[in-house]
């Protein structure tokens, strides 16, 4: 069994019943995409991570590539670690679970948004110490920040 089959799996244990994938998508600057959701969207006006929900059939990996491409119009390079899951209540009232994975795209130089009014690059500590990202980004913020990999050198 391979890792995403994992998750997979480990979600329909604890009840999941909808997949989300997504997570901080990283530019040269090592700065993080955080993008604001429109103001009459379920959780209107928040600053997330791209992600978005598995289709039916498809790979934590396919879901991934297809759901940044949708909402930011770019390609992933690689898909550099797993980070962390947070689960939610979705606008139906399904228990949700968002995968968390660091993201490196082939080109960061143009975004264009499909489902978010706004976005900005913003250091980690910026992402971190901004009010309009929820507890569970955070604590997906706060993984990345100590992983000494991804620090300046």
């Amino acid at each position: 069994m391979d890792f995403y089959s994992y998750l997979l799996n480990k979600a329909k244990q604890d009840g999941v019943q909808k997949i989300v994938a997504g997570g901080i998508v990283l530019n040269e600057r090592r700065e993080i995409l955080v993008m604001t959701r429109k103001p009459d969207d379920f959780l209107g006006g928040i600053d997330e991570l791209p992600s978005g929900h598995l289709e039916k059939g498809e790979t934590i990996e396919q879901g991934m590539r297809r759901e940044i491409k949708e909402e930011t119009g770019m390609d992933i390079l690689r898909i550099e670690s797993y980070l962390d899951y947070f689960d939610y209540s979705s606008r139906s009232g399904k228990k949700t679970r968002q995968f968390n994975f660091v993201i490196i795209p082939t080109d960061c130089s143009r975004v264009a948004l499909t489902e978010h009014t706004a976005y900005q690059w913003q250091t980690p500590s910026q992402a971190l110490a901004n009010p309009k990202i929820t507890d569970a980004v955070k604590n997906c913020l706060q993984i990345f920040n100590a992983n000494e990999i991804y620090k300046k050198g």
